[in-house]
C-alpha cells in the first residue's frame, strides 16, 4: 500500500520555540504562552522603541535549544511515520528580521534532526511558501497556511486561533484538533491513526503547476 503523505508544521504545533523565553529575557516579565492571543507575541509584549534592541537580543541566542516539546507529540508523530510518508514542512524566516534569519535555520534544522532522528532530513522543507504544496494531509497551527487542494486539513489548537468560530472552520472544511494545545496529539492521533484514515489509497506530495 502506497503511504499518504503529511504536511508537518513545527512552531506551535511540535514545540513551543524558546522565543518567549527570550521576551521575557530581555523584558524581565513572566508571560506564559497563554497570555496571549495575537500570534506576534512580540509585536504585543516588546514596546516598538525596543524593537530594533529586541531583534538584536534574539538574533544571538538558539530559539531551538531549550525548545518547550508539546505533550504527546513525539509519540504520536514516531507512530504516524509508521503509517504515512512525513514531510516537515516550516518557515525559516524571522519577519522582523530577515538578514539574520540564516542562524534561525540552522538551528531548527539541528532542532529537528536531534528531536526527529526517524524522519530523514531529506523530507524537511523549509518555506513560507507553503501554498506550492500539495498533500494528503496538513497540520498547522495558522488558518492561512491550510491549503484548499488539500483532503485533510486539521488547525493544531493554540493561543493564536481560540477565537476561531466552528462557523468558519467548518465552511473552510478545516478540522480543529481540540481547543487546548495540551491535547491536540491526542485528538491527531484519533483523526489519522484510530479511525484508519491511512488505509485509504492515495498519496500525493508535490509542487503546484500554473
Amino acid at each position: 500500500m502506497i503511504k499518504k503523505s503529511i504536511l508537518l508544521d513545527v512552531d506551535e504545533v511540535i514545540c513551543f520555540s524558546g522565543f518567549l523565553n527570550a521576551v521575557n529575557d530581555f523584558m524581565n516579565t513572566n508571560y506564559k504562552i497563554d497570555d496571549f492571543t495575537d500570534y506576534y507575541i512580540d509585536e504585543v509584549a516588546i514596546p516598538k522603541e525596543k524593537f530594533a534592541e529586541f531583534n538584536k537580543f534574539i538574533s544571538q541566542r538558539n530559539q531551538y535549544e531549550n525548545a518547550d516539546i508539546l505533550p504527546n507529540s513525539l509519540e504520536t508523530i514516531k507512530e504516524l511515520n509508521e503509517l504515512y510518508n512525513i514531510y516537515i514542512c516550516s518557515s525559516c524566516i524571522n519577519p522582523f528580521d530577515k538578514e539574520n534569519s540564516g542562524k534561525l535555520f540552522a538551528d531548527k534544522y539541528q532542532f529537528l534532526i536531534s528531536t526527529l532522528p526517524f524522519i530523514k532530513p531529506e523530507n524537511f522543507i523549509f518555506t513560507n511558501a507553503k501554498n506550492l504544496l500539495i498533500a494528503d494531509v496538513q497540520i498547522d497551527d495558522r488558518l492561512p497556511n491550510l491549503q484548499n487542494s488539500i483532503e485533510k486539513r486539521i488547525l493544531f489548537p493554540s493561543y493564536h486561533n481560540k477565537n476561531i468560530t466552528e462557523d468558519e472552520l467548518n465552511k473552510q472544511g478545516i478540522i480543529k484538533a481540540g481547543d487546548d494545545w495540551k491535547n491536540g496529539w491526542n485528538i491527531i492521533k484519533k483523526i489519522l491513526i484510530e479511525s484508519n484514515y491511512y488505509k485509504e489509497e492515495n498519496n500525493k506530495v508535490y509542487l503546484k503547476r500554473k
